[in-house]
């Protein structure tokens, strides 16, 4: 049985500290200096951690079941060991320490799960939303540099969850739907319906939904349409746009929300002129801007 804190004598204490050591030495034969650094460093806070909480074998074990569960429900589809990096705030803090502000860039957010490559490639205006059901949102803006000037060609890549909170790949018939590929004007212009985001729970089927409810927690995600934007010479950005009507934005299940990404989502009526003239049936819809800035690849913060 793990013994508390303050009963840990000179020479347990002892005992912990030289399994440390000679754990992180093992690794001094390594010729990759950055994976001796990172193998080490995961060593002494891996064993702290151990150490801090006095973490029992039943409690270890514990761990490796869930860990064990995630990699059984992964599959092609299904990432869970993104979901448990996001709902832990890792993603997040990766994200934070891979892609420092700079300037006025776009900032950055998860990536989620539920990204897929090979999206259809489609023309600039055109629908998305495929299969995906919602009300259908207009979307346009821009993308320049932190110089103002337009980056044309730019690739995005945007993909979003239905009204039913599920991506087209959950429904697992082979439909595809809230997705694409698009490419930027020479202006850097782009433009295309999608539909209004949704919010939505993440899947809490598996291992990080039974932690969530274990520990109080909500699995909802704040609403959101995802984008990633591409271009020579520019860093890659990965984020989303969220709603600036979202009661979620406070409470989203995987800490991506920044006030930067939140977004003026207007409403129309039943039967307005839609930008491109298209004609919705008289259903209503919804219009947003977004303008991405990109970062230039190799850039630091001021």
């Amino acid at each position: 049985m793990s013994l508390p804190q303050d009963q840990i004598g000179a020479e347990q204490r002892a005992r912990e500290d030289a399994l440390v050591e000679r754990v992180v030495a093992s690794f001094s034969s390594c010729e990759d200096p950055r994976l001796r650094e990172v193998m080490g460093s995961l060593v002494r806070h891996l064993h702290g951690f151990i150490r801090e909480v006095r973490l029992s074998e039943q409690e270890w074990w514990a761990g490796i079941r869930m860990l064990t569960e995630a990699g059984d429900i992964t599959d092609a589809d299904r990432q869970e060991f993104i979901l448990l990096s996001d709902v832990l705030g890792a993603s997040m803090q990766t994200i934070t320490v891979d892609n420092p502000k700079v300037a006025d860039a776009t900032e950055a957010t998860v990536f989620g799960p539920f990204y897929v490559e090979g999206a259809p490639d489609m023309e600039l205006g055109a629908d998305i939303a495929g299969t995906a059901v919602g009300t259908p949102c207009w979307v346009e803006g821009t993308v320049t540099d932190t110089a103002g000037n337009p980056v044309g060609g730019a690739q995005l890549e945007v993909w979003e969850a239905d009204d039913e909170g599920m991506y087209d790949v959950q429904h697992g018939d082979g439909r595809v739907g809230g997705r694409a590929r698009l490419r930027a004007d020479a202006q850097g212009g782009f433009r295309f319906w999608g539909i209004v985001p949704t919010p939505y729970p993440i899947p809490d089927d598996g291992p990080v939904g039974r932690l969530l409810a274990a520990v109080g927690r909500s699995p909802m995600r704040a609403a959101h349409l995802h984008f990633m934007v591409t271009a020579p010479g520019c860093r890659r950005l990965v984020t989303h746009i969220f709603p600036s009507t979202d009661p979620l934005l406070d409470a989203d299940s995987v800490f991506g929300v920044k006030d930067s990404l939140i977004k003026e989502f207007t409403a129309h009526e039943p039967g307005a002129a839609t930008p491109d003239g298209r004609d919705l049936g008289g259903r209503a819809w919804s219009s947003v801007r977004f303008d991405v800035v990109l970062a230039p690849t190799g850039s630091v913060p001021a």
